[in-house]
């Protein structure tokens, strides 16, 4: 490996700044940058003097004469060892591997409740998950993949997991997409995915070709947004209603069907209820293709202060003990589950 110059602890700091002023806006960063977005202490000429330096040193590149700067291989290769104590890269197949399994995992377990409220009431099951935008990054990661891609894995704090395989530039080894992973999650943990949204998509809009890594973050928050209606809400034996009578008609049980069939409504049914039991019975469903029906829901515990429903749809001639009682069984599976 290459010796590379040491810096001391200013020219050191400053770097770091224009490393992470880089990463965010893909534009070249000025001394007046760092000086008024960063808390160094220094004037411009100081650091516009510090940066003169690094630039000899082999750590900054000057891509036009009045232009700021940009940093090198070097330079990533510095904040990755030294910065952030060189912690080592993860091996791109184990990690998909992982993150894969994971989000079967937690998929399966919201089908799997749905499908078992179904089939120990006999009625038609609702399990509703938090709304993914409200959810708050925990970390984010880079994983190299082949030239010029790397899959980009965002983890919640309720324990989901997104990935996609984006394009980035092919000068981004392992370990300067591991140096931008380990910025980005100081950055942005604990922001909502909307948050995120909107921050990325800015500076990708500013930043221009050489933002793909924002973009694709930005555009895996965006997909998750346009995934939220029917992620959101699954639906476990929405036929079970046809071995009642009172959906014998025809017409009757088709209006039913269709109102299960547009997860917005439901979303609409199921939010802005209370933790614990709700009941809603007939007429108060507030859905008219319902008005036969009863709603019975029981709140549990997802990740950090998020809270999600289960729910059940049936006559409203039900054994309300009974569906009172799998519903909070079920609940508070998912909240020991799911929950911190």
């Amino acid at each position: 490996m290459e010796a590379r110059p040491a810096i001391d602890a200013r020219k050191a700091r400053i770097l770091r700044a224009i490393i992470e002023d880089y990463v965010l806006t893909a534009m070249p960063v000025g001394s007046r940058t760092i000086s008024r977005k960063y808390e160094t202490g220094l004037s411009s000429a100081t650091i516009r003097n510090e940066m003169s330096d690094l630039e000899e040193l082999g750590y900054l590149a000057q891509p036009h004469v009045s232009a700021g700067r940009v940093p090198s291989v070097k330079a990533y290769r510095l904040y990755v060892d030294e910065l952030l104590g060189g912690s080592p890269v993860p091996q791109d197949a184990a990690a998909k591997a992982y993150f894969s399994q994971r989000v079967r995992q937690l998929e399966d377990v919201i089908t799997s409740a749905a499908q078992a409220i179904s089939e120990i009431t006999r009625y038609t099951a609702v399990v509703m998950m938090p709304k993914q935008l409200e959810l708050r990054v925990s970390c984010l990661q880079l994983v190299p993949m082949p030239r010029g891609s790397a899959l980009l894995v965002i983890v919640t704090d309720t324990g989901a997991i997104r990935d996609t395989v984006i394009r980035v530039s092919e000068n981004l080894d392992g370990d300067a997409l591991y140096a931008i992973s380990r910025m980005l999650t100081e950055r942005l943990s604990g922001r909502t995915l909307q948050e995120v949204q909107e921050m990325l998509g800015a500076y990708a809009r500013q930043a221009g070709s050489d933002a793909r890594v924002l973009q694709g973050i930005a555009d895996l928050a965006a997909q998750m947004e346009k995934q939220s209606a029917t992620d959101t809400v699954t639906v476990g034996g929405s036929h079970n209603i046809l071995n009642y009578p009172e959906y014998s008609d025809v017409e009757k049980a088709r209006a039913f069907l269709s109102v299960l069939e547009k997860r917005e409504r439901l979303m609409q049914l199921l939010s802005g209820q209370e933790a614990g039991f709700t009941v809603r019975i007939g007429p108060e469903t507030g859905v008219p293709e319902m008005a036969d029906c009863s709603v019975v829901t029981a709140s549990y515990r997802v990740g950090a202060g998020h809270q999600g429903f289960v729910g059940v749809i049936g006559p409203t001639r039900m054994p309300y003990g009974r569906v009172l009682s799998a519903l909070g069984t079920v609940g508070g599976a998912l909240s020991d589950m799911l929950g911190e």
